[in-house]
């Protein structure tokens, strides 16, 4: 009878010492799965946020390139030369 409590009582012991050992391990380990999932969105809107601001400027170059094809055809109403989008933005 006592050799089966004492049986009871290690593998119970074993137990809690595994996952004493094992939590940290976890923990970090979520840890570090949340931090790669911050930088990858931060990365992600990033490289949004450039390829808005790359599309944004070459349909301004776009209108500027239109409006100097205008002017020099002697069109003076459509002349009117387009602000880039980032000076609109500060306006």
């Amino acid at each position: 009878m006592s050799s089966i409590k004492s049986k009871k009582i290690s593998v119970l012991l074993s137990l809690c010492v595994v996952s004493a050992l094992l939590t940290p391990v976890v923990t970090q380990a979520d840890t570090a799965m949340v931090l790669a999932e911050a930088e990858t969105g931060s990365v992600a809107a990033r490289q949004a946020r450039e390829q808005r601001e790359a599309l944004a400027k070459k349909a301004a170059e776009r209108k500027a390139k239109k409006a100097a094809e205008a002017q020099k055809s002697g069109n003076n109403e459509a002349a009117e030369v387009p602000k880039p989008a980032e000076e609109q933005k500060e306006e």
